[in-house]
């Protein structure tokens, strides 16, 4: 499963206060740490409280090129953010994100056309976040659609079934697994599948242990990657673990290390 260590985000105060005060070594050490922890990719926001997101986003990403040429997950709703955070980051990289809204397909899309980006997509439209697994697919399914009318091969497509908070919206979760395992079958090659992780246990007591659980039952329904913690290293090994399980890495005693050293 691919890894996008979530920890670059400006919402965190350690991330706020560096981006604020230009400290490149706390964000060095961030994208460092979370790369040595078997993230394959780092994640890139600025958070809500960036006075200049467009300088903030050009800031943070040319001070992590200065230490690693990991693949960056360009997340911001703004535009010319984007754009920039694109340009700065290289092909591979990834926009995270767009909605199944149309207007919004027809601008971001191209973006990631031009800037040979993968692509986040969010199985949400202007009605919100539909409660079932059908509603879900029917939206990823245009998102594919406008994909191939834009020329992204859908390879790069990364749907992401928008897991919310189990503790307001308990139901969402199996639609969410059904919605990942589905998604195999729209087209062929099929989009791949993601989740920004830690919001299924947003405002639970026992944060770690609902995002290793919930983690693990997503790789069995055919996840493939994650926006997650990769400091945390009892989520990561369930992650290692689960793998294993379901036969998708090789077994060996130091499986654990191997996997971090691959």
């Amino acid at each position: 499963m691919l890894i996008i260590g979530e920890k670059i985000n400006g919402m965190f105060k350690n991330v706020s206060e560096a981006i604020q005060t230009k400290n490149k070594l706390i964000i060095q050490e961030l994208a460092k740490k979370q790369l040595e922890a078997g993230a394959d990719a780092l994640d890139v926001n600025v958070g809500p409280a960036s006075a200049d997101p467009l300088k903030d986003m050009e800031w943070l990403i040319t001070v992590i090129r200065e230490v690693t040429a990991h693949p960056l997950a360009v997340d911001t709703t703004k535009l010319a953010v984007m754009e920039k955070g694109l340009s700065l980051a290289g092909p591979g990289s990834f926009l995270n994100s767009t909605s199944g809204q149309k207007e919004k397909l027809d601008v971001l899309l191209p973006l990631a056309k031009k800037y040979n980006s993968k692509v986040i997509a969010l199985t949400m439209n202007k009605s919100g976040v539909p409660a079932n697994a059908e509603a879900r697919l029917e939206i990823a399914a245009n998102i594919v659609a406008a994909c191939m009318e834009h020329g992204i091969d859908v390879a790069n497509l990364y749907i992401d079934a928008l897991i919310l908070p189990v503790n307001v919206a308990q139901g969402h979760a199996p639609a969410v697994l059904e919605t990942i395992k589905q998604c195999k079958l729209i087209c062929d090659p099929a989009p791949k599948t993601i989740l920004g992780l830690s919001n299924v246990s947003q405002g639970t007591l026992d944060r770690p242990f609902v995002d290793r659980t919930f983690l693990v039952m997503a790789l069995e329904a055919g996840l493939d990657a994650a926006i997650l913690n990769p400091l945390d290293k009892e989520l990561v090994d369930s992650m290692i673990t689960a793998e294993l399980l379901l036969g998708k890495q090789l077994y060996c005693d130091s499986y654990l290390d191997a996997y971090r050293k691959k």
